[in-house]
């Protein structure tokens, strides 16, 4: 029931406004607008973000748009991977995965970090270009070097999956520990489940629920899941089934199907809970309206009474 977390692709925008060049820190609109039609780089882009977000001005993607592209045009990378990220979505312009590709490739090759990693999702999803996974793992490895822990993850999990690269568990092991030790969720419950299942290091269960842990207390749902199922067999702690269904319950509540069925078979069974068939065919519905079809065979099992 346990799988690494698939690649991240939830692209990143760089919102912080741009250091402009008069006196004060803090951006006026006029002084911003006056110095942007004279062509100043930075309060075009500074307005780009002020109409994307609402800052003294009413909000209007479209106007962010104009804003970004001027700066864009001029080289700015922030504003480039801004541009890219509105035509991705489809905000303040129609969606355009070419164009969205085509800017954050001019990003990137200055070496923004965002952008760097948004192309690598581009290449790994098939945007705006044909599907790579090569070119994918090479725009994640670039972002990764440079810190982000997203891509640090990416790239783990391209080394496990042997997705783009030759399958090479310690590295994806080096990577997913990187951005664990940053505190990156996503990154510690693979790296628990390296240690859970013995891949790029020696299997170590009191590790791997360390791992987990670490997760589950930011609300990782795979984490919860984990380390619910860590208590119920007693892999690396004492066996602990009430622990379990605690862990169950945190994810089952989030929508999880996976964590839905596992409370069902709790309140079923009688393990960590008083036994409520009730209970237990309300967590399996939960799940089968998740689309869950272990959930469905049991809500129906208990339905008609067998």
């Amino acid at each position: 029931m346990k799988q690494t977390v698939k690649w991240l692709a939830a692209a990143l925008i760089a919102l912080g406004l741009n250091q402009a060049v008069w006196a004060d820190n803090m951006p006026d609109f006029q002084k911003t607008l006056q110095a942007a039609k004279q062509g100043n780089v930075d309060a075009q882009y500074n307005l780009g973000v002020m109409y994307a977000i609402g800052q003294d001005v009413p909000q209007d993607d479209a106007q962010a748009v104009q804003w970004y592209r001027k700066a864009a045009e001029q080289g700015d990378a922030q504003a480039q991977v801004n541009l890219g990220l509105m035509y991705e979505q489809g905000q303040g312009v129609r969606q355009d995965y070419a164009e969205a590709f085509r800017w954050y490739r001019k990003a990137a090759e200055q070496g923004l970090v965002q952008a760097q990693y948004n192309l690598g999702d581009m290449y790994n999803l098939g945007r705006g270009v044909r599907q790579d996974y090569a070119e994918a793992f090479r725009w994640y490895r670039k972002a990764a070097e440079q810190g982000l822990v997203q891509a640090q993850t990416n790239l783990g999990n391209g080394y496990a999956q042997g997705q783009g690269v030759r399958q090479d568990y310690a590295q994806a092991v080096q990577w997913y520990r990187k951005a664990a030790e940053q505190g990156y969720a996503g990154a510690q419950v693979n790296l628990g489940l390296m240690y859970e299942q013995g891949q790029g290091v020696r299997q170590d269960y009191a590790q791997a629920v360390q791992w987990y842990r670490r997760a589950a207390e930011q609300g990782n749902a795979d984490a919860q899941v984990n380390l619910g199922l860590m208590y119920a067999n007693g892999q690396g702690v004492r066996q602990d089934d009430a622990q379990a269904v605690q862990w169950y319950r945190q994810t089952a509540e989030q929508g999880d199907a996976q964590a839905q069925v596992l409370l069902g078979i709790a309140y079923e069974s009688g393990r960590g809970v008083r036994q409520d068939l009730a209970l237990a065919q309300e967590w399996y519905g939960k799940a089968c309206d998740n689309g869950d079809q272990i959930g469905c065979n049991n809500y129906l099992r208990l339905k008609l009474g067998y």
